[in-house]
């Protein structure tokens, strides 16, 4: 059993990856390997002007607690922090953030894969689109190209 515990917040506000990298890295001399993806809010060829993102309180941590706890096992990482907002975002701000350390490069790459592939399809993050006309927005539906990136995990 590993004694690594992952990091996770859910928060409005915005995150400071080389911060995060720091906070995570800082006094380390076992890990070999930091990869990141950090997800950000595109405007969709100028139609967008914001989307909006709600969680359910306790449950989205919990689930993003478990899906931490499941890369850390299953792929030996030794740090792991992941970061989601909610709130309105307006194109070109940050959503998201996983950082996943290992000893070695391919364990940190497929833990920050699959962390955001379970994030995506798991953990009750609910997405509104708004549009830059101003019509009423649309709630995102789940893609079944989400579903197959996670299925092949399992």
């Amino acid at each position: 059993m590993s004694m690594t515990t992952p990091t996770i917040r859910i928060q409005s506000t915005d995150f400071d990856l080389t911060a995060e990298i720091a906070g995570l890295t800082a006094g380390r001399k076992d890990i070999g390997a930091v990869v990141t993806f950090t997800g950000l809010c595109r405007d969709e060829q100028g139609a967008l002007s914001a989307l909006e993102l709600e969680h359910y309180p306790g449950m989205a941590e919990a689930e993003m607690r478990r899906i931490g706890e499941l890369a850390i096992e299953r792929f030996s990482l030794i740090g792991l922090t992941a970061i989601h907002r909610f709130g309105k975002i307006l194109p070109g701000e940050n959503i998201v953030l996983v950082i996943a350390a290992a000893t070695h490069r391919q364990a940190a790459f497929d833990g920050a894969s699959f962390v955001m592939d379970f994030l995506k399809t798991s953990a009750p993050f609910w997405k509104k689109e708004h549009a830059a006309d101003g019509q009423k927005g649309d709630w995102v539906s789940a893609k079944d190209t989400d579903d197959a990136a996670r299925d092949k995990w399992r």
